[in-house]
């Protein structure tokens, strides 16, 4: 460090300080960027070397003030760490484009330089954690007021120009058609986005006046940031009626990157208030740190997507958490019903199970069998919704968007912890008798479904080669049912997301109005069945779609595996267990204990992985959804646990009569 120093302070360091000063980086850069205890002493012997020599600080300084007077530093302020005009899709096609062959740098603007200075890509992660007073005694070591320092000047002039342009496109964004549509209020009032072009020009013409008079200026920012408030209230109501309008990749485009402009120029004005002091209230240190990070990832294709779909993200698993509240039961009677629902779905797996054994006897093409098979599992699956039935495995990727919006809501304390767990009780014992339900009906059906064919026919559905190939299939141990069963819970994970992104859609297009308003469609079946079926598809878009997708992926998968040569295939409880039942029947009972042992432990083991899975992924997604992470939820598993020791009754069965505060613990928080 002492060297580098000593090289800026020669007389032709001044003429090309970036080299020099990106060696000072990486000299104060620890090896590994999460050490901040040695980016801490680095950073203080830089310190202990300025406040001793002198020529050190005056050296470092002209370095300073040679590079930014020497470049044009309104693209740093106004484009790194921002989203550009160009939309999520064009943004996330460039990005995969920079990162393999990176854009060519100017050295007349900062913005490329900075690149240069910053040039690892970890280098944001001790920046942001040096502590902010070590940033502060480094800054006052350099002891500016030894300095004519005519640069800040320059600097100031850069950050004004880089106000009205954030301003600009703040005003522009704000008045875009998406945001408009969530938030219609803008067109019955006086938009603040229309007045702020307005105050801006007016605060930065009195301070241009001001810095030539070296004076202070007659306007000052407090108008503007007024007027950022109001702005900012529109984006949260954005936020807010995006569950009544729907939302869409492009307006959380929008959204983001209003909130990424209004920060920055927020950041903008604090440096520019003429009593601002950037060792003091960490300001210039936050939009430094804020800088390196930008320029650091600013070709991950990672934060581009989680950051533009958090919030379309968080509708659909609102959507989904709304789904499911009918997934929990609360008393007794609601138990029950469930048990009924779980039941009739039973009953119509039976059935598509023998469809399914009847199309594989069938030995069609490829292509025809995969589509027959999904076609089958679908219009299974959605009769089953049709029919207000339950299968049992798409409960946990509801349930989990409704226990992550209790985290968020209620985080904290030890009611917290209580509210919470009594959730997760009445979720698991609701999840116990769903499946009881599929598991106890769909044996019985496909037996009796076995029998009479047998009995009419006077041959079984399947031969004995096919049935023991079933059991094989469900073997624990010696196939890949758990495997399979792991693929079959990412599918209901999924089906779970395509629910709910279906009932934001019917919601953004407003495809129930337009359905309502079809002339031909009024004319056919009249005007209060249009209606009838409009307000259905409201509240069913998005369970029809879940239930089709879903029932196509299990269909298509053995098929791709087989095309693709890979052991891909997918294992289902309700299904697994009706395979059982036929098998059974064909081998005339014949079954060995220890294969009707096993059989029945891949059955429940098939079971578990498709729950796992499914509550596991919906569980994350809408813990991320919400910017919560995954250990937010640790304290509920011993709670969980004790819960189970004192009680283990109430994770099968509710009590007679729920108490008024399990009641109100089971209510939606919202």
């Amino acid at each position: 460090m002492d060297e580098v120093l000593k090289a800026i302070c020669l007389p032709d360091a001044a003429a090309a300080p970036a080299p020099l000063l990106a060696r000072l980086i990486a000299a104060l850069r620890p090896d590994d960027a999460d050490d901040v205890e040695q980016a801490t002493k680095n950073a203080r012997a830089l310190t202990f070397l300025l406040n001793r020599e002198p020529d050190y600080r005056a050296g470092l300084r002209r370095a300073l003030l040679a590079l930014m007077g020497g470049t044009r530093q309104v693209a740093l302020y106004t484009d790194v760490g921002t989203l550009s005009n160009e939309g999520f899709y064009a943004a996330f096609k460039r990005r995969l484009g920079e990162r393999v062959l990176p854009p060519a740098r100017n050295p007349e603007y900062l913005k490329d330089v900075f690149g240069e200075l910053f040039a690892r890509r970890d280098d944001y992660r001790w920046v942001a954690a040096l502590p902010r007073d070590v940033w502060s005694d480094l800054w006052r070591a350099l002891a500016w007021d030894e300095e004519d320092c005519r640069v800040a000047q320059h600097t100031r002039l850069q950050m004004l120009e880089a106000v009205q342009v954030l301003t600009a496109r703040i005003t522009a964004i704000g008045l875009e058609p998406e945001l408009v549509r969530v938030v219609p209020e803008i067109e019955r009032f006086e938009s603040p986005f229309l007045h702020l072009g307005a105050e801006t020009l007016r605060y930065a013409e009195s301070y241009r006046a001001a810095l030539t008079a070296s004076a202070e200026p007659a306007e000052d920012e407090r108008q503007i940031l007024v007027l950022l408030d109001q702005c900012e209230d529109i984006l949260a109501r954005a936020k807010k009626n995006a569950a009544r309008y729907g939302i869409s990749v492009g307006l959380t485009y929008h959204v983001l990157r209003l909130a990424q402009h209004i920060g920055r120029l927020r950041m903008l004005l604090d440096l520019l208030n003429w009593r601002h002091d950037p060792a003091r209230d960490g300001t210039l240190f936050l939009l430094l740190a804020e800088l390196v990070r930008a320029e650091n990832r600013k070709y991950s294709v990672r934060d581009l997507f989680t950051a533009n779909t958090e919030l379309i993200a968080l509708q659909v698993t609102e959507h989904a958490g709304r789904h499911g509240e009918h997934y929990i039961a609360e008393t007794r009677s609601e138990w029950s019903g469930m048990a009924r629902a779980a039941a009739g779905a039973g009953l119509i797996v039976g059935f598509m199970a023998l469809v399914k054994l009847l199309l594989a006897k069938a030995h069609l093409p490829l292509i025809w069998e995969a589509l027959a098979f999904g076609l089958n599992y679908s219009l299974g699956f959605m009769l089953v919704h049709v029919l207000h039935f339950t299968i049992a495995t798409k409960q946990p990727a509801m349930t989990a968007a409704r226990i992550a919006a209790v985290i968020h809501d209620k985080a904290g304390g030890r009611a917290w912890v209580d509210e919470l767990t009594e959730l997760v009780v009445k979720v698991l014992r609701t999840q116990f008798v769903a499946i009881l339900g599929n598991v106890l009906l769909a044996i019985p059906t496909a037996w009796a479904i076995a029998e009479a064919w047998r009995f009419f026919t006077g041959a079984p559905v399947i031969d004995a080669a096919k049935a023991r190939h079933l059991l094989a299939d469900i073997d624990p141990v010696a196939s890949l049912a758990v495997f399979h069963a792991a693929i079959a819970g990412v599918y209901l994970f999924l089906a779970g997301l395509i629910a709910g992104y279906y009932d934001n859609l019917a919601i953004y297009r407003r495809i129930p109005e337009r359905i309502a308003a079809l002339p031909w469609l009024n004319r056919l079946v009249g005007e209060r069945r249009t209606l009838r079926l409009a307000r259905y598809i409201e509240h069913n878009l998005g369970g029809l779609a879940g239930n089709f997708y879903f029932g196509l992926f299990l269909g298509v998968t053995g098929t791709i595996g087989f095309l693709l040569g890979l052991p891909l295939d997918i294992r289902h409880i309700t299904f697994s267990s009706a395979y059982l039942s036929f098998a059974a029947v064909t081998l005339d009972y014949q079954l060995p204990l220890s294969v009707l042992l096993w059989s029945l432990a891949g059955v429940a083991l098939i079971g578990a992985t498709n729950l796992l899975v499914s509550f596991s992924l919906a569980l994350w997604v809408a813990l991320r959804s919400r910017k919560l992470k995954a250990r937010e939820a640790l304290p509920l598993v011993p709670a969980v646990l004790k819960r189970f020791v004192r009680n283990p009754l109430s994770f099968v069965l509710p009590p007679p009569k729920a108490a008024p505060e399990e009641v109100a613990a089971g209510q939606d928080p919202g």
